[in-house]
């Protein structure tokens, strides 16, 4: 039995299904028991409930086998980090007390830091619990920037004829497609094969700069001039806290970017072929081109 959190998330989904498809017994976690009703068809033991609830999780974890763990957000939240620790601390109490003896954990690149890289600031703080869990084997997955975070940019595009962030447009760093982190949780999960603390870079097929991906993204939309611009930090908070940010998130994304800038968010390894994965962003980019077509 593997237990999934996240379930019907970006990276959960896939998880769950593709365990399912190679014949594996699966208990899937989330929130909603109408968004988890798919899985439940499909075969998947669901259990809904609150991810920050240590003894909810640590029922969802006991008996099995292993899990694959993450820290939901919103954001929306008023006080970020406050909320990940909450649900950070249910999730290792959970492990400890249902006695599981692995663990793959999504995290991210810059999540050796420990201050000054915004929201990655807090999968420091995860990373730190869990490697202090006695006899559990936690393999840790510091993934690049997903591809799925263009689908925010798209009514930005539409609106307002261009891309915006804080960072710098020709600062080239690791992205990355969700299904790629999944399936490695996938491989991770199935063969068991790993002792102690591990920390496993997922690099995306390339480094990529944001002004980059927006050419490529425009040139699939219609639009091959599509420019991207650098916002000041100001101005890019105010416009997350418009399209819906708390203020306090909206802080730590520009501080995430400002450290991007600075190199602190990048590859420890160094690109590698076991770090390299396969999904690249011009072919993702088709999927971008048809959410805003159907928009």
């Amino acid at each position: 039995m593997i237990a999934v959190m996240g379930a019907t998330g970006r990276t959960g989904k896939r998880v769950v299904e593709s365990l399912l498809r190679a014949g594996q017994a699966v208990r899937a976690i989330g929130r909603s028991e109408q968004s988890l009703a798919a899985l439940a068809r499909a075969g998947a033991e669901v259990r809904v409930g609150d991810p920050g609830d240590a003894g909810f999780l640590t029922e969802a974890f006991r008996g099995a086998d292993a899990a694959y763990t993450l820290l939901p957000y919103d954001v929306r939240v008023p006080d970020y980090r406050a909320q990940q620790d909450r649900m950070g601390e249910a999730v290792v109490a959970a492990i400890r007390e249902a006695g599981l003896r692995h663990v793959v954990a999504l995290s991210s690149v810059g999540a050796d830091q420990g201050v000054g890289t915004g929201p990655i600031d807090s999968l420091h703080a995860q990373e730190k619990r869990l490697r202090a869990l006695a006899g559990v084997n936690v393999l840790v997955l510091r993934a690049g920037s997903f591809f799925e975070n263009f689908f925010e940019v798209l009514p930005v595009i539409r609106h307002q004829g261009l891309n915006a962030d804080v960072v710098e447009p020709e600062r080239a760093i690791p992205m990355i497609g969700t299904r790629d982190i999944a399936d490695a949780a996938v491989a991770a999960l199935r063969a068991l094969d790993w002792t102690g603390f591990v920390v496993r870079e997922l690099l995306g097929p390339r480094d990529l700069s944001y002004a980059e991906a927006t050419r490529i993204l425009g040139a699939r939309i219609g639009q091959p001039a599509l420019p991207y611009v650098q916002l000041p930090p100001e101005d890019m908070a105010g416009a997350l806290v418009v399209g819906g940010f708390s203020e306090d998130l909206a802080r730590l994304y520009v501080e995430l970017g400002q450290a991007i800038n600075a190199g602190r968010v990048r590859s420890l390894e160094g690109r590698t072929p076991a770090n390299t994965t396969p999904t690249r962003f011009e072919d993702f980019a088709d999927e971008l081109a048809r959410a805003y077509a159907a928009a």
